[in-house]
């Protein structure tokens, strides 16, 4: 099994809260972590029809039966359960009873903050990240295979195709999980929006772009969007700014949580396809920002990456807020060490004096720059 680098936060949040919701996108190993946090308790999945049925039937009594606490999974099927379990929980204020597992981020954040704020601690379990694979052994050197293989659990573990894997893992859920969520009757446009999502990563969002391009209204396409970062397809990465520079870009730039289904989209299957793709700086871009999210993620920080964008077109990929003040990142798919990478965080510097910059490229070895310039290698992305 592998060990999940969000289990430490996670035991945290069970001393903290007396129930604790995971949400994830699917098959990103919810139920088996849960299952483990709270191991010997009972088991609990709501994607059994019988099962919801029984809740339904009467939810009340169905958690009173439960005197332990237990493991309630996909619990998006059945929201009526947060107003019953609010009440459970009132009666019982010992810490930790309840673990929630869902694969939709806005029903159950929306149920959680009216129902469970304050009993209920939220945390988001997303795919392997290339720190969790390496700690496990598992085979990392090659960049490449990482990029088109992905995050996900039962891919590595049962050593499966990923490119067939993924190609199912999308249909199920275009056909089920969106349904779901909202009742979109044209599957056949917010597919292809899926399409253009993934041919436009690492790029700033034109939400009106896309929705020429599709032949529907831009509004439809923000709330598509919004489903799709819901369900932790993609996200967001809105620009940084401060009172240096106002003229500044202010459209977010899109992202997908794993490049193994990014690749799968696009028709990547191979190594030789993935380096001869024209924006296959851009995939290694989207790479390295969704490690960087994992493993903040996995510590309980879900704030604080940006990008920054002038209206010179001066630009820096990644931007972290930290304590001491922000990090710039620049990201390039060059192999090789070369000065003249460093521009954008040369730029930033004149402005930023006082902040760290790091450039990450496909190169094996890390040395400084300067005082406040290095290389990274993407072997140590996990270090930033």
């Amino acid at each position: 099994m592998i060990q999940r680098a969000i289990m430490d936060e996670a035991r945290y949040c069970l001393k903290q809260f007396r129930a604790l919701c995971i949400t994830g996108p699917r098959q990103s190993g919810k139920t088996t972590l849960s299952r483990l946090l709270l191991k010997g308790k009972p088991y609990v999945n709501f994607e059994d029809p019988s099962t919801e049925a029984n809740f339904l039937n009467s939810p009340a009594e169905f958690l009173e039966n439960l005197k332990g606490g237990a493991v309630l999974d996909e619990v998006q099927r059945v929201p009526e359960i947060f107003r019953h379990l609010q009440v459970v929980l009132d009666k019982r204020p010992s810490r930790g009873q309840f673990i929630l597992t869902g694969s939709n981020n806005f029903l159950l954040y929306q149920q959680i903050s009216q129902s469970l704020a304050g009993r209920a601690g939220y945390l988001t379990l997303l795919p392997l990240s290339y720190a969790e694979m390496k700690a496990a052994k598992l085979p990392v050197h090659d960049l490449l295979s990482n990029i088109l293989t992905g995050g996900y659990p039962e891919i590595h573990a049962q050593k499966l195709d990923s490119h067939r894997w993924m190609q199912g893992y999308i249909q199920t859920y275009v056909q089920r999980d969106v349904r779901q969520v909202k009742n979109i009757t044209n599957l056949t446009s917010f597919n292809k929006l899926i399409h253009l999502c993934a041919s436009h990563a690492g790029q700033i969002l034109n939400r009106d772009e896309l929705a020429k391009q599709i032949g529907i209204d831009s509004k439809t396409v923000q709330s598509w969007i919004g489903i799709l970062e819901a369900s932790y397809i993609v996200f967001l990465l809105q620009p940084w700014h401060n009172n240096l520079n106002k003229r500044i870009i202010k459209s977010p730039k899109i992202y997908f949580y794993d490049t193994g289904l990014l690749c799968t989209l696009l028709q990547l299957k191979s190594k030789k396809g993935l380096k001869q793709y024209a924006l296959s700086g851009a995939i290694f871009e989207n790479w390295c920002i969704a490690e960087i999210k994992k493993n903040r993620t996995n510590q309980g920080i879900n704030e604080g990456l940006f990008y920054f964008r002038d209206h010179l077109g001066n630009e820096i990929d990644l931007i972290i807020e930290k304590e001491n003040g922000p990090q710039a990142i620049e990201i390039k798919s060059s192999e090789k060490q070369d000065r003249k990478l460093l521009s954008g965080l040369k730029y930033w510097s004149k402005y930023q004096p006082s902040s760290g910059g790091t450039l990450l490229y496909q190169g094996e070895d890390s040395e400084t720059e300067n005082m406040s310039i290095q290389y990274a290698s993407w072997k140590n992305i996990d270090r930033i």
